[in-house]
């Protein structure tokens, strides 16, 4: 992963990609998310033809479809904002997959690659371009809370997640977090692969759930739908005392926010 050059100062306008799974399964997600934006100041823009970003047919080997899905997508975001995605696996999609997908393509592909330069993942955007300050908004003492992380595969080593969920959550008065051992395995998820390999798919997520519930936090938090949905519900299958939350909802709920109105992922599905 190459280091980026974040500007000197936010934008006064934005885009938001959601992602397919905040818009179908945990829509709480998206509008904390914009909540966290606008209270920064920041007006938000959220172009309704918006869909996937092909990642599940780009990762079964299906180039093609990816294509056509990011194709329909590329004029969406016509003005030079950045573009915000709750999701670090979806981002990672975006700002590297998309230039490639569109190689041999001279027009798309000038617009695939100054698209994916204005990619940002939600966390990634908050710490290093807003540069959030959490304290700012506490008028009480905050309650403590144990947590732990959780960082999907693809989104950790192409947009390096993890870095910047670790300094949000880090920096959150009455937030401890905690280390566990398989915090960076895969969650079984991946998309389709979960589909294919449900054996594997499951035995994983039960390692990891297991590992979380080791350390006795009080959650696991996440900035990636598709793994909070897979943890989250094979939790409460095998009624294990593991809520889990997006980072947004958290960053959300911890600065004082109104109070999201959602339960916990693995009690939704």
């Amino acid at each position: 992963m190459q280091e980026r050059q974040y500007p000197s100062a936010p934008p006064n306008d934005i885009y938001l990609f959601a992602t397919c799974l905040v818009d179908l399964f945990v829509p709480q997600a998206g509008l904390d998310a914009v909540r966290l934006l606008e209270r920064e100041g920041l007006t938000v823009h959220f172009p309704r033809a918006q869909s996937c970003c092909g990642q599940p047919a780009y990762s079964s080997g299906n180039p093609e479809q990816a294509r056509e899905v990011a194709r329909a997508q590329l004029d969406l975001f016509a003005e030079p904002w950045p573009v915000i995605v709750p999701s670090g696996s979806c981002a990672g999609m975006m700002r590297h997959h998309w230039p490639k997908l569109f190689e041999g393509d001279p027009e798309a592909s000038t617009k695939a690659r100054e698209l994916a330069a204005r990619i940002y993942e939600l966390g990634e955007f908050l710490l290093n371009v807003v540069k959030l300050d959490v304290t700012r908004y506490l008028a009480n003492k905050p309650t403590p809370e144990r947590v732990v992380l959780h960082t999907s595969c693809a989104a950790r080593r192409e947009m390096g997640t993890r870095q910047h969920g670790v300094a949000l959550v880090d920096a959150l008065p009455g937030v401890t977090r905690i280390d566990h051992e398989r915090e960076s395995e895969c969650c079984g998820f991946g998309g389709t692969f979960s589909l294919k390999h449900p054996d594997i798919s499951g035995a994983m997520v039960y390692d990891k759930i297991a590992s979380a519930c080791a350390t006795g936090c009080d959650r696991l938090v996440s900035a990636d739908c598709g793994c909070l949905l897979n943890i989250g519900n094979a939790a409460a299958y095998h009624s294990a005392p593991l809520p889990v939350e997006h980072l947004a909802s958290f960053l959300w709920r911890r600065t004082g926010g109104a109070g999201t109105d959602q339960r916990d992922m693995g009690e939704t599905a």
